[in-house]
Formats: C-alpha cells, structure tokens, sequence
C-alpha cells in the first residue's frame, strides 16, 4: 500500500510520521538521527511503497524562511538525490512543537514524557502530515 511520509527536520533529530495506506489519518512513526535519516528512509521505502515526502518547512511569521531553513534546504537536496522519483511537498511548520504538547497533555501524557524531545519531534511530524492531508482532502472536494 502506498504510504506519505511526514518529516520534521531537525539538526540533531529527525521526526518521522506515516500516512495510514488510504491517506486519510497520520501517526508518529520515529524519531531518527539527522546523520541517519536517509539511510532509514531508504530502508522503510524497501518495505513500504512511499508516494510521497511532506517536509516541515520553519518560516517566520511574516512567512519568510527562518533560520533553521538553511538546514532543512541542505536535508532537501539530500531527499532528493536519493529518491528523484517521489514527490516532495513543503508544509509550513510554525506551532507545530506547541501543538504536539498540547497533543501530549490532551492524551493524558505524563509530565516526564512530555519532556523527551524524541517524542515531540514525532509527534510534530504527524502533525506536519495530517496538516499537508486536510489540505489535500479539501481540495479534492
């Protein structure tokens, strides 16, 4: 079944979310190493058919490219160079670390794991996707 991936990159870890195989719901998948994550890409898309990357891109409230967007632009050109086939979309990442607390609190999780950045990271990128998927399933109608 195909599978989206959504990512939150960070410099030091990297969120990683799955589309369930109809794209309809997201759900945190891992937490992986920057240095690693291609090559954890290229392993899952051995085992599952990925259709598509949906990327946190940071951008500044007035919608330019922050900071942080200098390494996510390096993290593309590597995305792309190892699968050129698939798509990859770009999907505006501001508040999504707040949103994945909130996420955390509103499911009951307790204050210690709310603090492991691994988990906010993944939760993030599922959040990155199942807002790049709402999107998608209103343009549709």
């Amino acid at each position: 079944m195909d599978r989206i991936l959504g990512i939150d990159y960070g410099r030091a870890r990297v969120g990683v979310a799955v589309s369930d195989p109809l794209g309809i719901f997201a759900q945190p998948l891992e937490t992986i190493q920057s240095a690693k994550i291609i090559e954890y890409l290229k392993s899952y898309a051995q085992k599952e058919t990925v259709k598509a990357f949906v990327v946190g891109y940071p951008v500044n409230m007035d919608g330019r490219p922050s900071e942080a967007a200098t390494d996510v632009d390096r993290f593309l050109a590597c995305l792309e160079k190892a699968f050129p086939a698939t798509i990859i979309y770009l999907e505006d990442e501001r508040f999504t670390s707040v949103l994945a607390h909130r996420a955390m609190i509103d499911g009951g999780m307790s204050k210690s794991d709310r603090r492991d950045k691994a988990s906010v990271d993944k939760i993030s990128a599922a959040i990155i996707l199942q807002t790049w998927m709402d999107k998608q399933a209103k343009l549709e109608k």
